[in-house]
């Protein structure tokens, strides 16, 4: 429910949860509804408790219950126009890239490039193009992100009860995530994980980032070495915690940056691999576990990588073994 003030001045609006909607994250809840409004701008009103909960303050992690109420103060959004038009291009490569499907669930493997929803400056994400090109599809949520720039497995809920499902198996840590990256430098087979407490940041721009703080919450990810190259390692990382840019920052910190990180690299190792055509970000989500919230069936998905990353790593050296 939506209460309005007279005139053209921005209304306080408030919303009550149904049973439907239980289990989702309030920001995510809020930008289905508050058509508009960037993402960083809901982040920022959650922060400074503008935005309540049955009259309380919450965090921008809360999940939303059946019954709640939130009251959301007054905020002056964008007039909604039309939305981009997925192009036939973008179509066929999302349909392509389905690495699974079912009644419930579609998983698929997302090119690099490409954001998982639209916002901050981007007219039309995976979730937006996956819905126009499935017009007959009732529910399409995202059930978790990707940033923009790393490929891979991301998972598309189709049944709200699926998306609460899977939420719920994230939050317990019953969701297997591994994923490739090509990190700068020599990665010891010693080191098998990274245990160190992440904070994020929004810079005045409203750029998020990211760094190891011991007032930040406890991140862990476990790592393996695939493959060894000149002055760079193919690792495997499995994130345990599930915190925004885990991976690559807990890279960043253990002194080895994922090649082609303009945010957490090095500069000079990125523009050396530049010279060998790497061009985006070396992180892949290569391979989902997950029990079906539906049929209680175990599955495992793999995504092959991209073309440019495997020639890159045969131009580095023999043929991978991801042994």
């Amino acid at each position: 429910m939506t209460v309005k003030t007279e005139g053209s001045a921005p209304a306080v609006q408030w919303f009550d949860v149904e049973a439907d909607c239980s289990g989702q994250r309030i920001d995510n809840y809020l930008m289905s509804r508050l058509k508009g409004a960037p993402r960083t701008l809901i982040y920022r009103k959650l922060r400074k408790g503008e935005i309540r909960v049955n009259k309380g303050r919450i965090k921008p992690d809360y999940r939303v219950q059946n019954g709640d109420r939130i009251r959301v103060p007054p905020m002056r959004l964008p007039e909604p126009g039309q939305p981009a038009k997925a192009s036939n291009s973008l179509a066929q490569t999302l349909e392509s890239a389905v690495l699974f499907e079912n009644d419930e669930l579609i998983i698929i493997n997302k090119p690099s490039g490409l954001a998982v929803h639209g916002g901050s400056g981007v007219s039309l994400g995976m979730i937006e193009a996956l819905r126009q090109i499935r017009p007959q599809a009732h529910f399409l949520e995202l059930v978790h992100r990707l940033d923009r720039d790393t490929s891979g497995c991301v998972m598309v809920a189709k049944q709200r009860s699926t998306l609460r499902g899977l939420h719920e198996a994230l939050r317990n840590g019953k969701v297997t995530k591994i994923y490739y990256a090509l990190v700068h430098g020599e990665w010891s087979k010693r080191k098998l994980k990274v245990d160190a407490p992440l904070k994020k940041n929004e810079l005045k721009s409203g750029e998020r980032m990211v760094k190891v703080s011991g007032d930040g919450k406890v991140s862990l990810t476990e790592y393996r070495v695939l493959r060894r190259f000149n002055d760079c390692t193919l690792v495997e990382a499995k994130p345990i915690t599930g915190r925004t840019h885990q991976i690559r920052v807990h890279c960043q910190f253990a002194g080895h940056p994922i090649l082609g990180d303009a945010k957490y690299g090095e500069d000079a190792a990125n523009s050396a691999m530049r010279q060998q055509g790497l061009r985006r970000l070396f992180l892949h989500a290569a391979e989902l576990k997950v029990r079906l919230p539906k049929t209680g069936q175990q599955i495992t998905v793999s995504a092959p990588l991209e073309k440019p990353l495997l020639q890159l790593l045969n131009q580095l050296g023999s043929v991978v073994s991801y042994d």
